[in-house]
């Protein structure tokens, strides 16, 4: 372990590259399927995937489409010139012996991300984000001396966003990775299903004495925020320690064992001369148009930046916030975000909303206590109703819970909310006259903490509520029950 008077010697620096598979139906530069996760080995293939002789790609106008959506989601606009080029290299996952990508000229130059940590506000800078085919997959079974290879993913549509090397810890580099996802999911340009490895991110650390940078390491393929997190945590204690001992740092590229909790070297790292770069000469280069750029700016749904303000203005805490901006992207079918929207305009009922999704509705939907799904509009009339008789002091917030559960699991109408909830013995009682004979036969019942109430001991209240809620089967509302405790004795 690395004491933290030596850790506190070096400074980190880390880099990330995220691969982000576009949700295009079809694949970059063939017309074949792009979801790949169930297919068969090698079924959602082509002349072109297998790079035989000939075989000329013809580029997907949605991947365009949706990278430029990406650009203003980095706080950046497509560029209005792009063009294609050849990356050569050699494994048996990539028939063609090059990979088609973007080199000098990408898609998108520039652009930021904020984080927060530990309350406090960083940006990291975008270097750019690049259109790119992905390679195949080669799967290596144990104890046998042959690898197979699989193309389903050849030519999957990637955007790989590269980080400027701004973050300086593991913390910061998992809030960064963690944003990303948001984001892409907020533009819907990807499901960035991490398990199904529609976001990959590549994590570049380095340490040094002073602030030169120092030689880097790149952990690759890594699909979890926690294991961006561990992996950089792994990086910087592996650097610092070989440097201690007075060996230096090699440039390399390492794989991450989830199992073991550390990186494995895989190979000595490239540099670009490496790769051969050139000018693609099939495929002609990309112009956007003014107009188009500025339809796709007109058209980008809300950030999760802009829902951060909006949740705030209405006093949500930043855990409550965060929690409705994941839970927004964990599913399809349903949406939490537009049912506090429709009611903006009435902040108390939009909180109301807003606090009762985060502390009721989704962990009862993680718990699968609740299943139906129900459209937007319904259940924003069932949350109205719920807030009528809430505020109107006919539920308690323990009642209105159980009430909450048993609609979204019963066929209830709106309009049979009251009544329904007056059957299951939910709505509290508040009528006066019939709450003070209750208050009335609990104090004479309880004469020794109605005295310590009278002499100015008001924990004894408690107690007398109490009885009162016992008394009423739990019907009673016990701010109104308190208030006639304190007025029969003249409190």
């Amino acid at each position: 372990m690395i004491s933290s008077e030596v850790r506190n010697k070096y400074k980190v620096t880390v880099g990330i590259e995220c691969h982000v598979q576009l949700k295009t139906k079809t694949k970059l530069f063939a017309a074949v399927g792009n979801d790949a996760r169930e297919a068969p080995p090698n079924t959602l293939t082509s002349h072109i995937c297998f790079g035989l002789p000939g075989a000329l790609p013809v580029l997907n106008k949605e991947a365009i489409y949706l990278a430029s959506k990406a650009a203003f989601s980095l706080n950046s606009r497509p560029q209005k010139f792009s063009k294609f080029d050849r990356k050569h290299y050699f494994y048996p996952d990539l028939p063609m012996g090059y990979q088609i990508t973007q080199y000098d000229e990408p898609i998108v130059l520039g652009g930021n991300v904020k984080i927060e940590v530990d309350g406090q506000e960083k940006t990291i800078g975008i270097t750019r984000a690049h259109l790119e085919a992905d390679a195949g997959k080669s799967t290596h079974s144990a104890g046998k001396d042959y690898s197979l290879v699989d193309l389903n993913r050849a030519g999957t549509p990637l955007l790989e966003i590269v980080s400027e090397p701004d973050m300086s810890s593991s913390s910061e580099a998992k809030a960064f990775a963690r944003e990303l996802y948001l984001r892409m999911r907020y533009a819907d340009v990807s499901d960035a299903n991490l398990f199904y490895g529609n976001m990959r991110f590549d994590v570049n650390v380095s340490v040094s004495t002073n602030d030169d940078l120092g030689t880097r390491t790149e952990t690759k393929n890594l699909n979890s925020f926690r294991s961006v997190e561990k992996a950089v945590d792994y990086e910087v204690n592996r650097q610092i320690e070989l440097l201690e001992k007075g060996e230096k740092i090699i440039q390399q590229t390492r794989g991450w064992d989830d199992a073991k909790q550390k990186t494995f070297l895989q190979r000595s790292k490239e540099n670009a001369d490496d790769y051969r770069y050139m000018p693609d000469p099939d495929l002609p280069p990309v112009i956007l148009e003014d107009s188009y750029i500025n339809t796709i700016e007109s058209e980008m749904p809300l950030m999760p930046e802009d829902w951060r303000e909006k949740l705030q203005s209405l006093g949500m805490d930043n855990s409550q916030t965060e929690t409705l901006l994941e839970a927004e992207v964990e599913t399809d079918e349903i949406e939490y975000l537009a049912l506090i929207e429709m009611h903006l305009e009435d902040p108390d009922l939009a909180k109301f909303i807003a606090n009762w999704i985060v502390n009721l509705e989704i962990p009862l939907r993680r718990d699968e206590t609740i299943t139906a799904t129900l459209t937007t509009n319904n259940r924003a009339k069932i949350y109205a109703a719920l807030y009528d008789l809430y505020k109107s002091d006919k539920l308690s917030s323990t009642n209105l819970k159980s009430l909450f559960s048993d609609i979204f699991n019963a066929p209830v109408s709106v309009s049979e909310i009251e009544s329904y909830a007056e059957q299951k013995g939910y709505i509290q009682l508040s009528n006066e006259n019939e709450l003070n004979e209750i208050v009335k036969k609990v104090i004479e019942d309880n004469s020794k903490a109605a005295s310590d109430v009278a002499n100015g001991e008001n924990k004894a209240i408690g107690f007398l509520v109490g009885q009162v809620m016992k008394n009423s089967k739990g019907k009673a509302n016990p701010s109104l029950a308190q208030d006639l405790i304190k007025k029969q004795l003249g409190v």
